[in-house]
């Protein structure tokens, strides 16, 4: 699945490209390179950083569902256990 950006933030990715090298790099790069380097990243890089943020986001969702019934759990049959019933126990 190729990672496809929305029209604006493509544009704000090819303007921060473009500042990029005319504060970092000895030769500032035109908007038609910038264009073809974020083409490149997106097809490149993108998918392997797509791909952590996958494995980061199930590892999340799953420690939660483990949580879950630490969270959530009721005690079951309580009535005769709670303190204060003053009942009968078994002898």
């Amino acid at each position: 699945m190729p990672i496809e950006l929305p029209k604006p933030t493509r544009e704000q990715a090819i303007r921060s490209i473009e500042r990029y090298f005319r504060e970092h790099m000895d030769e500032p790069i035109g908007n038609v390179a910038a264009g073809g380097l974020l083409n490149f990243f997106l097809k490149e890089v993108a998918p392997s950083v797509y791909n952590r943020a996958v494995v980061d986001a199930q590892e999340r969702l799953l420690a939660r569902v483990q949580e879950l019934d630490i969270e959530v759990h009721e005690h079951e049959f309580g009535h005769w256990t709670s303190a204060g019933r003053g009942g009968r126990t078994a002898g």
